[in-house]
């Protein structure tokens, strides 16, 4: 039998696929089709079904991992929707917060609103915040409302009435009427999308997932019924953004969740093989064709978010923390109107592409700049499989950059690159040094297409002493969807002073989640000992905004004391202090419920014999403008042996990356197959 894990990118698609009868793995790309992600999905399905004779009936797995959600909101592509809300809270929506997104540029704007007001319908009804009704629900001004959107022809309606997070009853009531008399509407009801306090907040991540469902909707049949044409009859999933898998019809519901799918596979995929490997902290490095992913792993553990912008809208659902920038192998150079040199955030994409490519594209970009410097091969990409134009991304690049600037065409490249590299860095420490880690304590895990190219300098640029490269490191993503297991979210808020008896209430309000975790993992035919619950609760010191997270997993009624220490420990580490003493308020209860389900196994490798087999060539390296160009072995990195010492300049080769070591540097292979790249002494 065999799993298979895709990931849509933007610019490749990438496939791992699991042999469970020897747990072999096999790795494979093709470029991506962005009008119709899920052909691309179907090209390589049906390529790899050819070129490895697997029987598509033998295929128990079919994991997935897209930003189809993403580019939905980015492109504002998305469904005509609709707003029901309660009376005098239509403009909550566009009001938002007063945080602006660049407070010293006037020129930045809010994107806008993704329901233009006269979409935001008015519903006469109101719930306190404890939970009473002050107003009971108006039917006539419901009806009213829900008559108004069917005639502004609106295909989504999203629900979401003030305080429903504590009493859900009237925006049920609102879904059976929209049910009713748009029976072909896609509706999002807020209290099942995110029951939790902040209307802003709330308002929005529902608006968003009504916004992109009906469009996830087509995008996901079509998904399925190229599977099915390939002869593959597993139902597949998803990737959540917290890192866990969804069935289809889970997404259909909450496409919201699904916003960082692909990325959060990477980050999974980055832990455990880091934790196999003696590498528990890491800085994932995630560089595609259109953008640069980080995130930060302490202990074998990911960094989580509930709060995160979508493409500038608010998205409170729980997540990987991933900071994401417009810097990937297809992001475009250009000089401004000041005449300086800019690298993205445009990108080339799939379509046309970079120039040397040979799919239209006329501007330079990053991976244009690599194949001028010698760093990447022109004959090897996608093992040989991809033609490349190399004298056109010369001539790209000295018409558009380096005759406008005086440079030549290697100095010229090389300022693409060191900029783009100057972007990632940046992006580093924002989840690093910004929020009190110290670098020195980490490794980078360089993956994507692009990210073992970069990461020598970039680590040098951080101050990272090591880089981890795992094997087939631009199919990383789709690797992680063979390493995670089923889960899904829940959450409720509870506003109550830390005191036993209120702990007991949060206790009470976890079995219950868990009640409906365990109904859902049912659902989903997952056997009660493959059922696992984390429990975390929200809390803060009375008069703060906002909360930490804390968990609570293995702790009864007795154990608000243990409960109390664990609060200031996490409020120590978020913002650098606590105050032992000052009163607690509890703010909401969460649980994950996960669902154990197979994974690929960390195999260790052979290796080979001698680093001189490994050797398949060499060539000139431009380094830097001290160095120069540089003559550089040229590994195929199935051959490496373990263990030894490769120095640098290098360059290894393999099917989806290219790992370039710089001169002082050494790496060699562990015995998982990692590259393991020492930057520093």
């Amino acid at each position: 039998m065999f799993r298979i894990g895709v990931d849509v990118g933007g610019t490749f698609t990438d496939f791992t696929i699991l042999d469970e009868r020897n747990d072999a793995i096999r790795f494979f790309k093709v470029p991506s089709t962005p009008k119709d992600p899920s052909q691309a999905i179907e090209d390589g399905l049906r390529q790899i079904v050819s070129t490895f004779s697997i029987d598509p009936a033998a295929i128990a797995y079919l994991g997935h991992g897209t930003t189809v959600a993403t580019n939905i909101v980015i492109e504002r592509r998305g469904a005509r929707t609709g707003l029901l809300t309660t009376r005098g809270f239509r403009d909550v929506l566009e009001l938002g917060r007063q945080a602006r997104p660049s407070i010293y540029d006037y020129r930045v704007q809010k994107p806008p609103v993704l329901v233009p007001r006269e979409r935001r319908v008015e519903v006469t009804e109101r719930v306190g915040p404890d939970g009473k009704v002050l107003t009971p629900l108006d039917e006539k001004s419901l009806t009213e409302a829900v008559e108004a959107l069917r005639a502004a022809k609106v295909e989504s309606v999203a629900i979401c009435f003030l305080h429903s997070y504590r009493r859900a009853d009237h925006e049920q009531a609102a879904k059976r009427a929209v049910e009713k008399l748009m029976p072909e509407a896609y509706v999002s009801v807020s209290s099942e999308i995110l029951p939790e306090f902040r209307e802003f907040e709330r308002v929005s991540t529902t608006v968003v997932n009504a916004f992109v469902g009906p469009r996830m909707g087509n995008y996901l049949e079509r998904f399925q019924a190229r599977v099915r044409s390939v002869g593959i009859d597993v139902q597949p999933y998803t990737i959540h953004s917290n890192g866990g898998l969804m069935s289809i019809e889970t997404v259909r519901a909450c496409p919201v969740r699904s916003c960082v799918s692909g990325p959060a596979a990477g980050v999974v995929g980055a832990a455990e093989i880091g934790r196999v490997s003696g590498f528990p902290d890491l800085i994932t490095f995630d560089v595609g064709g259109t953008s640069t992913d980080v995130s930060l792993i302490r202990d074998s553990n990911p960094s989580y978010t509930a709060n995160r912008l979508v493409a500038g809208y608010p998205v409170k659902t729980p997540m990987i923390d991933i900071h994401v920038i417009g810097a990937g192998g297809g992001s475009i150079a250009r000089i401004d109107d000041a005449g300086a040199m800019k690298v993205g955030p445009e990108s080339a994409g799939a379509d046309p592409g970079p120039v040397a490519y040979g799919r239209g594209g006329t501007a330079p970009t990053i991976t244009d700049a690599n194949l001028c410097l010698g760093r990447l091969d022109a004959t090897s990409l996608l093992g040989g499989r991809m033609t490349i134009d190399l004298d056109a991304a010369k001539r790209a690049i000295h018409d558009t950059i380096a005759k406008p600037l005086g440079l030549s065409i290697e100095a010229a490249a090389h300022g693409i690159v060191q900029i783009a590299n100057a972007n990632m860095s940046r992006a580093i420490r924002s989840v690093s040094i910004e929020k009190g880690y110290d670098l020195s304590e980490f490794a980078l895990c360089a993956f994507g297409g692009a990210g073992p190219l970069h990461a020598a300098e970039v680590a040098v640029e951080c101050g990272i002493p090591r880089a981890l490269i795992p094997r087939e490191p631009g199919t990383l993503c789709a690797r992680g969807m063979l390493l995670t297991d089923l889960s899904s979210d829940y959450v409720r808020s509870h506003f109550c002073d830390a005191s036993p008896e209120n702990w007991r209430a949060v206790l009470a309000l976890f079995e219950a989640m868990i009640a409906e975790g365990n109904a859902w993992l049912a659902r989903e035919a997952i056997a009660e000992p493959r059922r696992r619950f984390k429990r975390v609760l929200d809390a803060r010191y009375r008069g703060q905004n906002f909360e930490v997270k804390v968990g609570c997993d293995g702790l009864g009624a007795d154990a608000l004391g243990t409960l109390i220490e664990r609060f200031h420990a996490a409020h120590l580490l978020a913002y650098g202090y606590s105050i032992p003493g000052r009163d607690i308020e509890f703010v909401s209860a969460r649980i994950q419920a996960i669902g154990e389900v197979p994974k690929a196994p960390q195999a260790k490798i052979v290796g080979g014999a001698r680093l001189a087999d490994a050797a398949i060539g060499a060539r000139k390296v431009y380094v830097d403008a001290r160095h120069g160009w540089q003559e550089a072995p040229v590994y195929q990195r199935e051959k490496l042996p373990i263990g030894v010492d490769i120095p640098g300049p290098a360059i290894v080769n393999e099917m989806s990356a290219t790992t370039l070591i710089l001169s002082g540097q050494t790496a060699r292979v562990d015995t998982w197959g990692n590259i393991v790249l020492q930057v520093a002494p």
